[in-house]
């Protein structure tokens, strides 16, 4: 797992038993990302996304990680073997993570997520990835466009079950996806 560095803003990898505590980030993608070749060569600070990179990278370092994983700049998509390796690997890199930030770039600083439906109707929410980001992790803080926090997962259940239709008891972690799916097909 290739890790990135919030000090250096440098990649770093690891192997599964060496893998430190890390943060996560979760994200609808725009134009200017910053991808893994932009780190590599440094220009990362270049691309519009670079901003994106490092409030992630201070928010981490506040709640005191050291390390980031952004699917942009951690995965080389050049090579298919890493790729397809990435994929399978994504709901347990987000599960493993010590915490998943959710960046709203489309969510404006001030508002309250249980009364204001921008949040609910933000771009992220509509993604296919949004599932396992949301479900896989156990800890998960909302982030609007100014990077102001929002909120966590454990207290914004009832308005991301009404956004998504995940069932309250998954995103809590009481009721397993896969149960609950099984649970659900069984009684229909």
């Amino acid at each position: 797992m290739r890790l990135l560095n919030c000090s250096t803003l440098h990649l770093e990898t690891f192997v599964d038993s060496t893998v430190p505590p890390y943060a996560i980030l979760s994200h609808r993608w725009q134009d200017g990302e910053v991808l893994f070749e932009d780190i590599v060569s440094g220009q990362a600070s270049e691309k519009s996304g670079y901003k994106k990179i490092e409030e992630t990278c201070l928010q981490a370092s506040r709640d005191g990680f050291a390390y980031v994983w952004v699917d942009t700049c951690c995965i080389d998509k050049s090579s298919s073997a890493e790729l397809s390796e990435a994929i399978n690997s994504m709901y347990r890199w987000y599960n493993q993570a010590a915490v998943c930030y959710v960046y709203l770039f489309d969510v404006p600083d001030g508002i309250d997520p249980e009364q204001d439906a921008v949040f609910a109707q933000s771009e992220w929410f509509r993604r296919g990835w949004t599932l396992q980001e949301l479900v896989a992790p156990a800890h998960l803080e909302f982030f609007s466009q100014g990077w102001i926090c929002l909120g966590a997962k454990s207290t914004l259940t009832t308005v991301l079950s009404r956004a998504t239709g995940i069932d309250v008891h998954v995103l809590t972690g009481r009721t397993h996806l896969g149960s609950f799916a099984q649970d659900s097909l069984a009684s229909t």
